[in-house]
């Protein structure tokens, strides 16, 4: 399966333009799955009531591209519903069957956790024979919430995690493939947004042993999830057999 994630230097508050950006950037790619950065349409933005959807804008934006590539499309959005405010991560396949998840982690150094409402699910998507866990950003700290009880081939971290804290980015991706013995697609932002915080291009994909396999082009990064490569690894490396049994309470 080809995975091709967009490093989007992300307009502030500004989902027409964002939404054209995409599109332009997106117009060559061929790709069974595309990936969009967190709150992809806005930028991780606090203020909830003044940029989340409140009529599928964002996701109608996926579902069109989606139909277009003939490809899944997956990337976060700030939604409102029932007079609740959600980081809410879609992942959409080309005939429009959509699932969502909603963000569980709320960064509280940002105050996101007094405007937005946390997720109660964990949500895994089966997609053209690949499961693939659905994370945003700050829920890569957390590797409790991320493991793997034999459930998921992949994981689909999507950020706008700063250049300042970049380190603490790409080394816990790594950790999360080793660890669960998975494929981590980490997609990040670029540029600066509306706080002047600075984001570099950082995103990856790791193999579950912790070898890189992404391949980057332009604004682009891509990488080849092989099903058959992963389960010929985990028949070799029997890690996850002696996990520790255990259950999230929310």
């Amino acid at each position: 399966m080809k995975v091709v994630g967009l490093n989007l230097d992300i307009i502030w508050k500004n989902k027409t333009e964002n939404f054209k950006i995409i599109e332009h950037e997106l117009r060559d790619v061929e790709a069974d799955l595309i990936v969009l950065p967190e709150m992809f349409s806005t930028g991780f933005c606090m203020d909830a009531s003044e940029v989340s959807d409140r009529h599928d804008e964002s996701l109608d934006f996926l579902k069109k591209i989606a139909k277009e590539k003939n490809a899944a499309l997956c990337g976060s959005a700030p939604v409102e519903q029932n007079e609740h405010f959600y980081n809410r991560m879609y992942f959409v396949q080309p005939d429009g069957e959509t699932l969502f998840y909603d963000k569980r982690h709320l960064f509280s150094f940002s105050g996101e956790d007094k405007v937005y409402t946390p997720g109660k699910d964990r949500v895994i998507v089966e997609y053209k024979g690949l499961r693939f866990l659905l994370q945003v950003c700050y829920d890569l700290r957390f590797p409790v919430f991320a493991r793997n009880n034999n459930d998921y081939d992949a994981v689909l971290y999507v950020a706008n995690w700063p250049e300042k804290r970049v380190g603490a980015w790409e080394h816990l991706l790594k950790a999360r493939a080793i660890e669960n013995l998975a494929y981590v697609f980490g997609l990040n932002r670029i540029g600066t947004d509306g706080n002047n915080l600075l984001y570099q291009e950082s995103s990856h994909c790791f193999f579950a042993d912790g070898t890189e396999i992404s391949q980057k082009q332009g604004n682009l990064v891509s990488a080849e999830l092989n099903r058959d490569e992963l389960k010929d690894f985990r028949t070799h490396f029997q890690f996850l057999n002696d996990r520790d049994s255990f259950s999230i309470e929310f």
